[in-house]
């Protein structure tokens, strides 16, 4: 395959003799280092280690829903561009609902599965999805990009495809090459300059500080004491306890865990300087506990579970706990998952969260279309209303 690059700065033509894409069924066909290169390591859930451990395990596979379909290219023999890809059968594990999309295209006689998708699996947390090498024309590698995953799409009679989660520019990029742009919300921890977590509390009103500490009073009233594991001295009991909680929490709901043993396991062994584990602890046994993430600057509470319940115990496990740790270690934002309105009186801010779709037949693309530009407005005055019910005086 010949393509020709352009450079924008300049409009020069760069031709290249040998740009190559392959679509990889396993993250075992590329290299770490090409994959790490491009990707970084510092988003704990971009690495390849944290795809590895995915597929290796078992979670992301054609049984689960989600068969990997990376794309790679290459130039001159070099890889300079990147996109974790899979083909879906289902969209569990996904967190930007398109159940009444699939329900549509089954109404009308036709099949929404297989899709692509490019995602963190499980993981809905926001990210770089394109890994591009900063020597190549982005903009140029980009549309190719498109074009390849549009092809794709309809020489296999996918569906469509999807980028879910991506930063802000990259999802205006893929808005400006004709996809849909989708929007949502998640809320969101910032740190202020806070020293301590009663600093953080001072930032609020009366009322609500009072709801918080008495909160937080009820925990430490019942018995309850907790303690942080950092990744490198995280044992193999403390492993089997916390994925007890965890798929313990599944149980309770009449539902499987995504992620098994193996996975977590694996995580804990390839970046455990990137995740630490928080257990509750009564009468000297663990009852509970959060598996959280972190880069430099941002944590990210992922999964949790418990044998005993207990008021306000995950309130505090998950989020006072984890706004304790950011404070503690200067982090300037804690992303705490998807969902959760809950959140917001507690501090967590509301902020706008992307995704960008491509439908083949041009008939559904049009009502997806209408479909978010109705829900936009919607979302966006939510939004509004949602910044007004945070706990912070108002003339912060």
């Amino acid at each position: 395959m010949v393509q020709e690059l352009i450079m924008p700065e300049t409009q020069e033509t760069f031709p290249y003799s040998d740009l190559q894409h392959y679509f990889a069924s396993s993250i075992t066909e590329i290299e770490r280092e090409d994959w790490n290169r491009l990707a970084g390591e510092e988003n704990p859930f971009t690495r390849y280690e944290f795809f590895k451990a995915l597929e290796i395990s078992g979670c992301t596979s054609a049984d689960t829903g989600w068969q990997p379909h990376h794309l790679v290219i290459r130039i001159e023999g070099e890889t300079v561009g990147l996109v974790p890809l899979f083909l879906k059968t289902n969209s569990y594990g996904e967190y930007v609902f398109d159940w009444s999309w699939a329900r549509a295209y089954q109404q009308a006689g036709f099949n929404y599965y297989p899709k692509l998708i490019s995602a963190i699996p499980f993981t809905p947390s926001t990210g770089e999805r394109v890994f591009l090498s900063k020597a190549v024309a982005r903009a140029s590698l980009l549309k190719l990009i498109v074009s390849i995953l549009n092809d794709e799409t309809r020489a296999n009679k996918f569906s469509s495809w999807h980028l879910l989660f991506p930063e802000a520019e990259l999802s205006n990029e893929l808005k400006d090459q004709g996809t849909i742009q989708r929007v949502g919300t998640q809320y969101h921890w910032f740190n202020r300059g806070y020293k301590t977590f009663d600093s953080y509390l001072s930032a609020m009103s009366s009322r609500k500080r009072k709801s918080i500490r008495k909160e937080r009073g009820a925990v430490s009233a019942s018995g309850i004491e907790f303690r942080v594991i950092e990744g490198a001295s995280i044992t193999p009991g403390d492993w089997e306890r916390f994925i007890l909680f965890y798929l313990t929490t599944y149980a309770v709901r009449g539902q499987a865990g995504y992620l098994n043993k193996e996975f977590f396991e694996r995580i804990g062994e390839s970046i455990p300087h990137q995740l630490f584990l928080i257990f509750a602890v009564r009468n000297g046994e663990d009852i509970a506990g959060s598996l959280f993430f972190k880069s430099k600057t941002q944590l990210f509470g992922r999964y949790w579970g418990c044998l005993e319940e207990e008021a306000f115990l995950h309130f505090e496990t998950c989020y006072y706990q984890g706004i304790d740790y950011a404070i503690s270690n200067g982090f300037k934002v804690f992303d705490a998952g998807a969902q959760g309105e809950h959140k917001i009186k507690r501090g967590f801010e509301p902020i706008l969260t992307y995704s960008n779709h491509w439908l083949a037949d041009s008939r559904f693309s049009s009502a997806v279309t209408n479909f978010v530009n109705e829900e936009k407005p919607h979302i966006e005055d939510y939004m509004g209303a949602a910044s007004t019910m945070l706990p912070f005086k108002k003339d912060l």
